[in-house]
């Protein structure tokens, strides 16, 4: 038995003794609460926040509205039951042994509370509760997919103001800034954007993504093309962001944040009802972000600005429409590549001093992006809704100056660049689903139905300068860094690739069977028919591909632990891309298969959450980045790796948030042309990634006063397969202390508390130690 077996193995084991023990003591019982909450409009309240004074409990109600306390000892016991925006009930119970007490509320609406609730509202952050993921009401414990997710209160405590902190809270996920101006993620060997914007795809390739209305990023590990489409997922999975969205009550909440850099973040979020009826709710977001970079040259300026309104048409009928507005101006990271004859083997060993820039600010890039959505969605009966969606999302690069330097030995490097742009992608997406649920004895089955129609058109341009390099810069020299003029006057003829157009028309069903609410087992298809027109030379093809899911679950605690497998298969049409010298590389399609399996578990009142799993992903046509940045389609890939996820709220006050993810991703079989990389690892995988973070908020005496402590380790990748340059592993620690009251909120943050210099996985030398300060007022 190889090491990664007999490492898994052990791990598995030690995970399922841990939760079988727990799960021994939770069965054991007293009296017992159970109920319904519903909101002033009768509907079912979920994520109602439930505490049991003087004890230990402290739950959310589902999806339904529902809630149940267990092994509770008998007493007479003041119940308290809040929801944001809503009046806060305090109800008196008496429980007694082997008895069941039971309790329905109806929350009234209150601006009067809100604050208050969001201020002591914690649970949200084991919570979860999407209808994204399955796109039906399907709970993390019935589902036989692994997701992780991160809210916005997270987001908060940490002072994160990028997406690329955010997203280090979820197990095995690594950032990554692209040279392009896009954002990208890292988990399961297999790199994706956030692509996904309330389950509608969008897209982050070339102007980024902004966090201020960010309700809560969800992380969908595995291929999941099935229900997302193989334009929104890589077969690591889906990262869906998931907005803001107005409520019935009036709230502003204004926040400026200032530190290190100069960094300068103003932030607004207005919220308020348009009618006396609250049929018409409208909110906004919008950011100013303006920033220098810790190298001596560098910046980042984005605006972004994000309206949304809900219009309750009637009973059974519902729009909501948003908008985005997102703009950037900036400079653009840099990604060194190293000859062999250099000797260097990771950016470590260049000699360049780590805060200085080879670039200067002129040498910039701007770009923007737009977006609409629009959603009806029309509950047919008790048990059916019809939901229709339409996006569109359009991103322009006005133009982009980006160095590629390509170091000859440690304290020399020759500069090549190209100008990208102008450059237009857009989107269009139109999308019907039907859901439903009926029971048949002891069988209960939810069904989704949908179909989709995308349509993409493009437009490309790039000037490239010389093969030759345009200048030498010897690091050991006061050199001057290069300047837009320089690159300007070396720039060849542009290189204009005809636009592109795009059809793709699919239709997807998923099927849940859930006998006795223990077993539950998944079936999904989607069928997908992609047609890409004639492009200049290049010809155009048609495809159709099917797409495959199958899942099961069985819960070995009811509502606590669950053990549970999936088969995935993940399909994509691959866009061409761009070589370092400019030229356009047409790819073939792929496909992947994943197993997995694993136990998932919500237990203690929900005040923990953990799951745990194993999983191997194959991909016969792998796409691979050489030593030089150029791709070759060419190879099998296979990953596997282990995961693990834990949630805690162990005490009031305390939250704990942690991951592990270990991953082996290889090429293991190649043609005889590329032999020297079989076996060798992926280029942008990571082998060991952990996240960890503790935060505590005091109860009683200093009460509003917290602190937060947390850690990331990303163990070494290497830029390509050939396995000759790595980014070195780092480990970063961080650090909060914050103050909060109902209308009010101070916090200090200070990030890479260890001054450790280390690199994206693309090269780019990151900040040194760091502080960030906030102010945020509520009203």
């Amino acid at each position: 038995m190889n090491y990664f077996s007999v490492r898994t193995s052990k791990f598995l084991f030690i995970i399922c003794f841990l939760f079988t023990v727990c799960a021994a003591v939770a069965q054991q019982s007293h009296g017992k609460i159970k109920g319904k909450i519903t909101t002033s409009d009768g509907k079912p309240a979920s994520e109602v926040n439930i505490v049991l004074k003087n004890s230990k409990y402290n739950i959310s109600s589902n999806e339904e509205g529902n809630f149940e306390l267990s092994r509770i000892r008998s007493n007479s016991y003041t119940m308290q039951i809040s929801l944001t925006g809503y009046e806060t009930v305090e109800q008196q119970i008496v429980v007694a042994d082997n008895e069941t007490t039971t309790l329905n509320v109806q929350l009234k609406v209150s601006n009067k509370e809100l604050q208050e609730v969001v201020i002591n509202n914690r649970k949200s952050l084991l919570s979860k509760k999407t209808q994204y993921v399955a796109r039906m009401p399907l709970k993390n414990i019935e589902n036989p997919q692994v997701y992780n997710v991160i809210h916005k209160e997270l987001i908060q405590e940490q002072i994160v103001i990028d997406p690329a902190g955010a997203v280090r809270n979820a197990p095995g996920v690594v950032p990554l800034n692209y040279p392009s101006g896009g954002f990208a993620v890292i988990f399961r060997g297999f790199t994706t954007g956030i692509n996904s914007r309330n389950g509608m795809e969008t897209l982050s390739g070339r102007s980024s993504v902004g966090i201020a209305n960010v309700e809560r990023i969800e992380v969908l590990k595995g291929p999941s093309g099935t229900l997302f489409g193989s334009s929104a997922s890589s077969f690591g999975g889906v990262v869906n962001l998931v907005t803001k969205k107005p409520f019935e009550t009036s709230a502003t909440e204004i926040s400026y944040t200032a530190g290190s850099f100069g960094i300068n973040r103003l932030t607004v979020d207005l919220n308020t009802p348009l009618t006396k009826d609250k049929n018409v709710l409208f909110r906004l977001n919008a950011e100013v972000n303006n920033e220098k970079s810790f190298l001596d040259y560098g910046f980042n300026k984005t605006l972004s600005f994000t309206p949304s309104i809900i219009f309750k048409a009637s009973e059974k009928l519902t729009f909501s429409v948003d908008a985005e507005l997102f703009k950037v101006n900036n400079t653009r990271p840099l990604y060194p590549t190293a000859t062999v004859a250099s000797g260097i083997t990771n950016p470590g060993d260049i000699q360049l001093n780590y805060k200085k820039s080879l670039v200067h600010d002129d040498v910039d890039a701007k770009s923007s992006s737009s977006k609409a959505f629009v959603q009806a969605e029309y509950q047919i009966n008790d048990r059916w809704k019809s939901t229709t969606l339409f996006s569109y999302v359009s991103e322009d690069l006005d133009y982009s100056y980006q160095v590629l330097p390509t170091w000859t030995s440690p304290t020399t490097a020759t500069m090549r660049a190209t100008l990208f742009g102008p450059i237009s992608s857009n989107y269009t997406n139109i999308q019907q689903n039907f859901n439903g649920e009926f029971s048949t004895g002891i069988l209960k089955h939810k069904i989704l139905a949908g179909v989709n129609y995308r349509y993409y058109t493009d437009t490309f341009s790039s000037t490239p300068t010389p093969a030759a390099p345009f200048r030498t810069i010897d690091v050991t020299t006061n050199f001057n860094p290069v300047r837009r003029s320089e690159i300007d006057k070396v720039l060849l003829a542009p290189v204009i690739r005809a636009g592109r157009d795009e059809y793709t028309f699919s239709g997807y069903a998923s099927y849940v069977l859930s006998v006795a609410d223990r077993l539950y087992a998944m079936a999904s298809l989607r069928l997908d028919n992609f047609d890409r027109k004639e492009s200049g030379t290049v010809p155009g093809y048609s495809q159709n591909s099917l797409s495959p899911k199958l899942g099961i679950v069985y819960q070995i605690v009811k509502d606590q632990v669950s053990v549970f497998g999936n088969y995935m298969n993940g399909f994509q049409n691959l866009a061409p891309v761009t070589q370092p010298g400019g030229e356009q590389l047409i790819l073939d399609p792929l496909y992947a298969n994943q197993y997995e399996g694993g136990i998932k578990a919500e237990m203690f009142n929900k005040k923990l959450s953990a799951t745990v799993s194993y999983y191997k992903i194959t991909n016969d046509n792998a796409l691979i980045r050489q030593a030089d940045l150029t791709y070759q389609q060419d190879g099998k890939q296979v990953s596997k790796g282990v995961e693990f996820e834990f949630l805690a709220n162990p005490l009031p006050g305390l939250d704990i948030t942690a991951g592990y993810a270990y991953n082996d991703n290889r090429i293991v079989k190649t043609s005889e042309a590329n032999k020297a990389i079989e076996g060798n690892k992926a280029q942008d995988a990571p082998e060991d990634v952990v996240n960890f973070w503790a935060s505590y908020k005091f109860q009683n005496v200093l009460k509003g006063l917290g602190i937060g402590v947390g850690a990331n380790y990303v163990d070494k990748s290497y830029m390509a397969t050939t396995n000759t340059f790595y980014i070195p592993s780092y480990t970063i620690y961080n650090q909060t202390i914050f103050y909060e009251q109902s209308n009010w909120r101070v916090g200090l943050k200070i990030n890479n508390l260890s001054n450790k210099k280390y690199w994206s996985s693309w090269g780019a030398p990151q900040p040194p130690a760091n502080f960030l300060v906030n102010l945020t007022f509520r009203f």
